[in-house]
């Protein structure tokens, strides 16, 4: 006894305060084969040494999202533990590929509080950033999360709530060094569609979907070390079922999202985003993406598009996102908002 760590309650946090996270991760090509086995991802510039390398980088980066997934469960022990949900995503960005034999390890600081009007729980703001071994940023974002409180009569600290962008800036993208898309192959990347294809406003239904298997969302939190309890023990909640952990969720709608965005090789921004509701095994999972703005980069022959990404339950209607009354609809597990390169 007492040596043994119950993880962090919302009155435990301080605005201000920074937490240096545990146990950093040395990735590896083994964690790209089991991403790609994990998801049906194929954008051939994560697949192909040489496609990345016909595009001006060194060789095939690890995927964006399996580096996200790893920054993200190192903060799982100090920031989502006893967490009820993880409410929303603000001002990411990809600031540098990670490559195989990289290690990262995740810093937070608590930038906002706001305790509940039930007093059981309270939001939680952190703004976490990766680093790689050699002490580089590689990856930034802010994600609030709802935490249950230790002690019910413990006092509201005072409320602070963070004013976060809703768009991050495409200035402010980071386009990793070398990166050139005018020799870009349509026919090696799988589709001919180019950033000028796309209009603002245009949505695609990406037709695919993939049904949620318990062993493939546990062996997932675990490649990235998340120790969440509601992903792993089913007495931890009510209804005596594992929650699917949003990143696999967020990662499968991506990796549909190949058939029709085969070509928006890379994510560079996230602008926001929301688990809208909980997902289960033996749901369906299915995407529709929306093109909600386009942009030019510096770099040769790249575009930048924002993406509306929007992962449904199978049987949702097509392109359904919120009702009547602004809120989302049950048959939507996600809306995330991101910017990604395209050739141009």
């Amino acid at each position: 006894m007492g040596k043994t760590n119950p993880g962090r309650f919302f009155e435990d946090y301080r605005v201000g305060e920074v937490i240096a996270h545990a146990v950093p991760r040395t990735v590896a090509e083994g964690e790209r084969a089991l991403y790609h086995a994990l998801y049906p991802a194929r954008h051939a510039l994560y697949s192909s040494d040489m496609f990345a390398q016909d595009c001006g980088l060194e060789s095939a980066p690890l995927d964006d999202l399996a580096a996200f997934h790893v920054v993200f469960g190192k903060t799982v022990p100090d920031i989502s533990l006893n967490a009820v949900a993880n409410l929303g995503y603000a001002e990411g960005r990809w600031l540098a590929p990670v490559w195989p034999g990289d290690t990262l390890n995740s810093v937070s600081e608590v930038i906002g509080l706001k305790q509940n009007s039930n007093g059981k729980s309270g939001v939680v703001y952190v703004r976490t950033t990766g680093l790689n071994q050699n002490g580089e940023p590689v990856l930034e974002y802010v994600r609030w999360v709802m935490v249950r409180k230790r002690d019910l009569d413990a006092q509201a600290p005072e409320t602070v709530i963070p004013e976060l962008r809703t768009v991050v800036d495409p200035a402010d993208l980071v386009i990793p060094e070398g990166l050139d898309f005018t020799g870009y192959n349509f026919a090696l990347a799988g589709e001919p569609h180019r950033w000028g294809d796309y209009e603002i406003g245009e949505k695609i239904d990406h037709v695919d979907g993939v049904t949620l298997e318990e062993a493939e969302h546990m062996l997932a939190t675990r490649l990235w070390q998340n120790t969440a309890k509601v992903h792993f023990d089913a007495t931890f909640r009510p209804d005596g079922q594992r929650l699917i952990y949003g990143g696999h969720i967020i990662s499968l709608a991506r990796a549909l999202s190949f058939n029709g965005l085969a070509n928006a090789q890379m994510i560079v921004g996230l602008n926001g985003g929301a688990h809208a509701n909980p997902a289960f095994s033996g749901l369906t999972v299915k995407a529709w993406s929306e093109v909600l703005d386009k942009a030019e980069t510096p770099a040769p022959g790249v575009g930048a598009l924002r993406l509306r990404l929007v992962a449904t339950k199978d049987g949702a209607d097509p392109f359904a996102l919120k009702g009547e009354d602004g809120k989302y609809k049950p048959e939507v597990l996600l809306d995330l908002d991101y910017w990604a390169l395209i050739p141009t």
